[in-house]
């Protein structure tokens, strides 16, 4: 029988901060061992348990430009006084192989990486169920200063505000939910028909051997 071949896809998960996009998409790496982790390049300090190469690619800000600039990032930008990207080749080659990534990013990394890769993302954007419980659960993580917590919260409704490029809105109010919620979509844009490269193949299969 004919395997189909696949191109990857990029699931892209957005939000404000708080919100769980970063708790969905580890979710659906724990339970996808097939799916391709993204590590992304970030000039902000190491936090307790976290390390170089794993959680993320921790560079100076020079450093950080430099890539920039040679075009060796897929998408970023900088928030908060902090550069974060997308390393562009280890992506291409994931999907080029058919691998499925996970994107945990804002919504102007959304806009850089669809631009950059038009025909391999599906986005997703995650809402809290309520503002009141967006700054409980920034409060409740105890890993940001006061400061930090009132920056974020002040630019929440901001980063909610293009909930609309968005291909899918969920609301993060039970964690379970929107982990499955979230397989869903990414599960529907695996089958997408166009993605399926293999499926002409498979007709030419079907043809030759059909009875009779």
């Amino acid at each position: 029988m004919t395997t189909i071949a696949r191109r990857g896809v990029c699931l892209v998960i957005s939000a404000p901060s708080g919100a769980g996009k970063s708790t969905i998409a580890n979710a659906l790496r724990a339970g996808d061992s097939s799916l391709a982790h993204s590590v992304s390049v970030t000039t902000r300090a190491p936090r307790p348990g976290e390390k170089e190469g794993v959680h993320y690619h921790f560079r100076s800000m020079d450093q950080f430009r430099d890539m920039a600039a040679k075009g060796e990032l897929l998408e970023w930008a900088e928030v908060f006084g902090r550069g974060y990207g997308t390393p562009r080749a280890p992506v291409e080659a994931a999907l080029a192989r058919g691998r499925d990534m996970v994107f945990d990013i804002d919504w102007q990394g959304h806009r850089l990486l669809r631009a950059a890769l038009p025909d391999d993302v599906v986005s997703l954007f995650v809402l809290p169920p309520s503002m009141k419980e967006l700054d409980r659960r920034l409060r409740s993580r105890a890993s940001d200063a006061e400061s930090e917590i009132d920056k974020r919260m002040g630019a929440a409704l901001a980063e909610i505000s293009h909930w609309s490029e968005f291909d899918h809105v969920i609301v993060n109010a039970e964690l379970d939910r929107a982990v499955r919620e979230a397989q869903s979509i990414l599960v529907a844009a695996r089958l997408k028909t166009k993605r399926q490269h293999g499926l002409a193949d498979l007709m030419k299969e079907y043809e030759a051997n059909k009875p009779g």
